[in-house]
């Protein structure tokens, strides 16, 4: 029986552990951190996400996410709304993660609570980011639960300078406020996020009838990266946020955290070449990457509303989902 050593118990790594002993090896889940815990991250469901979730035996539906069906872009001169081509949903990282840890465990994998070393044997690596980057236009992401009226509706807020901030609905009637902002313009704000949102009229707006249940969490810098075209190593198999960080404001990250979790599992378990699993991440995530680069490069340039206003909603959304494949 093979024995693979998955490093990471987030999303991916859990989804990694899961597949390897679906496929029959034998797993030891490493996690150092104190888990469950709350994590940066727009907390968005893909309706993509949702049968992967069902493919590793979680009920999600169990978790009661809130459902959401709409979507609202805000930009500096322009807004649009707009209905999601399918519904998708908004749940804590706090409460998946406990879901796909418990199922992990579960269905057979063994839990180490210490760092795990990636060499002697195949490793799949879901340990998150790992990348600095130059001190001053450095980019930071923020996050905290509010109390208020819930919606519908996942709103993203883009600003001129590349910062955005998103706005969706969890479980218990909870709001998820996340977001992505410079150095610079946190800097000029001491790193206060409340001062920051103020200085934005319309998320100030939107959140004046909410409360917010806990101090910011903080996390960066954010580097997007990639080790899709140089990580050939056989018995490595990077996962989630380890293999390609993608920006956040695609809602992509747990769907493509989940798939990668999935193909990394089962590749160490079978025994497959490095460069055969990453060839096949790269065609799952060239797109979305893609999509997200140049929407990135079009909110900086201002050129972002106009584009919005020729390609509609629900073609970007599809354009910025991983391409799953057919079957695992």
């Amino acid at each position: 029986m093979a024995r693979v050593r998955v490093i990471g118990a987030g999303p991916a790594g859990t989804a990694a552990a899961i597949a390897a002993v679906s496929e029959g090896a034998a797993v030891d889940l490493f996690e150092k951190s104190r888990f469950p815990r709350h994590k940066v991250c727009g907390e968005f469901l893909s309706p993509g996400a949702l049968g992967l979730l069902e493919t590793l035996g979680v009920d999600w539906r169990a978790l009661q996410p809130a459902t959401i069906r709409g979507l609202r872009l805000c930009f500096p001169r322009r807004e649009s709304h707009g209905r999601l081509p399918e519904t998708a949903f908004g749940l804590s990282r706090y409460a998946l993660d406990a879901a796909l840890l418990q199922r992990a465990i579960g269905a057979g994998a063994t839990l180490i609570r210490q760092p795990g070393e990636a060499a002697g044997g195949p490793a799949v690596i879901a340990t998150g980011r790992h990348s600095a980057a130059t001190k001053g236009r450095r980019l930071f992401a923020f996050k905290a639960h509010f109390q208020g009226p819930p919606s519908d509706t996942m709103e993203l807020f883009f600003e001129r300078d590349g910062a955005y901030v998103g706005v969706n609905a969890i479980e218990a009637g909870r709001t998820n406020v996340c977001g992505l902002a410079g150095e610079d313009v946190l800097s000029a704000h001491g790193f206060e996020i409340d001062s920051y949102l103020h200085s934005l009229p319309r998320v100030k707006d939107r959140l004046s009838a909410c409360k917010r249940e806990w101090n910011w969490i903080r996390t960066g810098p954010l580097v997007f990266e990639s080790r899709l075209k140089y990580s050939t190593d056989f018995s490595k198999y990077y996962a989630g946020d380890s293999l390609s960080f993608i920006d956040p404001f695609t809602g992509s990250g747990i769907l493509s955290a989940l798939c990668t979790g999935i193909l990394a599992g089962k590749a160490a378990a079978r025994g497959n070449s490095g460069e055969e699993y990453y060839r096949t991440c790269n065609k799952l995530l060239a797109q979305p990457k893609a999509v997200a680069a140049m929407f990135r490069l079009s909110i900086e340039c201002g050129a972002a509303a106009y584009l919005e206003r020729f390609i509609p909603n629900r073609i970007l959304f599809r354009w910025s989902r991983p391409q799953l494949p057919l079957s695992f």
